[in-house]
């Protein structure tokens, strides 16, 4: 019998546990930061759960049958809206239960600590073409399949519904194959890179 192949569809609260570890073993450029992290899950409560907490409906994931998820794709549709609803709904908990001092300053858990207490907030220019933003991480079995183009063209389809006219995303200048994917996607690059950050961009049809 053949092996299932992979399949999309909607995220589900029970997914949780096994997008946090895709989210742990591609968070360091796209290559497993497991073992560069006092706490692992620093890189979910910035990157991943506010987005399953405030805008489930936006988040898809690729799977194999009934087994755990092995990616993601997730939205925010009016990047504001979500920057506002972070700071009121999830920020201050974390703010609480991370501290700024609680990690070594050269470390990876205090730079994921010091985005919780400064979160990144896109620039006027880039909201006013580009409202949405995303983010998406899959394990190397799934990569190069074709599984990232379709979970992006299902989130692009959801964002165009719902009228946004762009969408944006961060990437490392180091995943050298994030940037290509996306290049090959239509996404081109906003302005100069920062700090070892790209973004990257796509108009969305009106």
């Amino acid at each position: 019998m053949a092996a299932a192949a992979p399949t999309i569809r909607p995220y589900r609260p029970g997914d949780d546990a096994a997008l946090m570890r895709v989210c742990v073993e591609t968070g360091a450029a796209g290559k497993d930061a497991t073992g560069l992290l006092a706490e692992p899950d620093l890189l979910s409560h910035v990157f991943l759960l506010p987005y399953l907490a405030l805008e489930p409906e936006l988040a898809s994931v690729v799977a194999v049958g009934d087994e755990p998820p092995v990616g993601y794709v997730l939205g925010a549709l009016d990047s504001r809206v979500f920057e506002a609803a972070t700071e009121a709904q999830v920020w201050p908990a974390l703010r609480d239960r991370y501290p700024l001092d609680a990690y070594p300053s050269d470390s990876l858990d205090a730079l994921l600590v010091h985005l919780v207490h400064h979160p990144i907030v896109a620039t006027d220019e880039l909201v006013a073409e580009y409202p949405s933003h995303l983010h998406i991480d899959l394990l190397p079995p799934v990569q190069r399949g074709g599984h990232g183009r379709r979970l992006i063209d299902r989130l692009l389809g959801q964002l165009t519904e719902r009228g946004s006219t762009g969408v944006h995303l961060g990437t490392s200048e180091e995943n050298t194959n994030a940037i290509a994917f996306y290049r090959h996607l239509g996404f081109d690059q906003w302005g100069p890179s920062g700090q070892g950050e790209l973004t990257m961009v796509r108009r969305l049809p009106v």
